[in-house]
């Protein structure tokens, strides 16, 4: 998937009482929480530590850690792009952003709609085999596709950097 867009965060540093910082913090905050819990991190500074993240992300420097070599090792893990933290850290990420974009993206849609998209998109089905059993033409459901995945990318606006398409062109 792709890097949070530059011109969100660039957005954000210019004018940070935007709905960009809403929508970043919107999108960020549960699974930097997630990994702070991973690693034990209190309750009590979780939500210190996530301001902190997103603040640094947002004025594009790195976070500094106070006082836990844990914490600075960790981090230090995760500037390597090489390293196994950063590639668990993308894989979760890229899962996350995902299912977010996908779950915005739902209620814009009818029932038969999501679940033919669900089907062929997501789960690999042919179109052919969707159209069958759900008692629909074909057409029907790459129609539905195709509407989702505008969708899904137009929910994806602003969040990653559009240099490269984060859904298929269908």
């Amino acid at each position: 998937m792709q890097e949070t867009s530059l011109s969100l965060l660039d957005r954000l540093r210019t004018s940070p009482e935007n709905e960009g910082w809403n929508r970043l913090a919107d999108l960020y905050a549960p699974l930097i929480r997630v990994w702070l819990r991973r690693y034990d991190v209190q309750n009590s500074d979780a939500q210190d530590l996530i301001q902190e993240v997103l603040l640094s992300v947002s004025r594009d420097r790195h976070p500094q850690a106070h006082g836990d070599s844990d914490i600075d090792a960790r981090l230090a893990q995760l500037d390597d792009p090489t390293s196994e933290l950063s590639h668990i850290w993308n894989l979760e990420h890229d899962q996350y952003v995902l299912r977010q974009l996908l779950a915005l993206a739902e209620p814009h849609f009818e029932p038969t709609t999501w679940k033919a998209f669900c089907r062929v998109a997501l789960e690999g089905e042919t179109a052919e085999a969707v159209a069958r059993e759900m008692g629909i033409s074909k057409n029907a459901v790459i129609v539905a596709k195709c509407r989702v995945l505008n969708k899904l990318r137009q929910e994806a606006g602003g969040l990653i950097d559009s240099s490269a398409p984060i859904f298929p062109k269908s």
